[in-house]
């Protein structure tokens, strides 16, 4: 009983100790004062005053923009790129998978910068479309692995059964395989739509004059001093993502309760 409570008091302790501050940044937002360590009443004039600044708006612009256009290139490539490596079989499957993990557990550094590099090598000018590019190539890693066990979970048989009873492979593709991995789709729109939204390190090296996003406005303004907007820009940043992350498990949940529900009728 003792330890049973002792591990919820640590599991408290921990929470706190990682969520604490950003508990203390939400609520300092809405602080009248500049001041990081007085409560001197609530005010949304940061709120304001983020709105009002064009360098903000702009990167806010560029932020969404790639943000919905890489996530939206990087499900289609790899909605493709998962299907072909599912249908692969042996050694060229293992070592396709091994490459496709390659760019999920290398530093972002060591991506950004051989991104940079690659860019300079092929002379190509550094701005939106470099970025664009180096987003959906990060991104898309992380929706063929989204995808890959909706369609290890996929019956075999169904294509099959499908064409022999006349549909063509491309329509079995748009009828039968996509219905059955579209909750791994949207799934991996909605994290490669995230991730876009919170990297900074490869954004920062692949950027152009002018072209910039929310992370690299932050730590820009970080330098020049730990202003009240920043408190409200993170805030905003937060909440949309977990906005996102709290979409992507009730869509995870809903889909998993409609199968056991299916499977429940089908053996009554």
């Amino acid at each position: 009983m003792v330890k049973k409570y002792l591990t919820k008091i640590y599991m408290g302790l921990i929470f706190i100790f990682l969520y604490a501050p950003i508990i203390v940044l939400a609520v300092f937002s809405f602080n009248e004062s500049k001041s990081r360590g007085n409560w001197t009443g609530f005010s949304l004039k940061w709120y304001i005053e983020l709105f009002q600044d064009v360098d903000i708006r702009n990167a806010f612009y560029y932020t969404i923009t790639i943000a919905i256009v890489s996530a939206i290139i990087a499900t289609i490539l790899g909605t493709v790129a998962a299907i072909g490596i599912n249908s692969m079989k042996g050694k060229i499957k293992s070592i396709i998978l091994n490459i496709n993990y390659l760019p999920v557990v290398n530093p972002d550094i060591v991506t950004g910068i051989s991104l940079m590099i690659l860019y300079i090598s092929f002379s190509i000018s550094f701005g939106f479309n470099t970025m664009l590019i180096s987003h959906i190539v990060f991104n898309t890693p992380y929706v063929i692995l989204s995808i890959l066990p909706k369609l290890r979970q996929l019956d075999v048989h169904m294509t099959e059964a499908a064409m022999d009873l006349g549909a063509t492979p491309m329509y079995a593709l748009r009828k039968v395989i996509i219905p059955e991995i579209k909750p791994g789709i949207i799934t991996g729109f909605l994290m490669a739509f995230t991730l876009s939204i919170d990297d900074f390190i490869i954004s920062y090296f692949t950027k152009g004059e002018g072209v910039t996003n929310l992370s690299i406005v932050i730590y820009s303004m970080a330098r020049r001093g730990v202003r009240p907007t920043i408190n409200a820009l993170s805030t905003i940043m937060l909440v949309v993502v977990l906005l996102l992350m709290i979409l992507i498990n009730k869509r995870s949940n809903g889909v998993e309760s409609r199968k056991k529900i299916n499977k429940s009728e089908v053996f009554k």
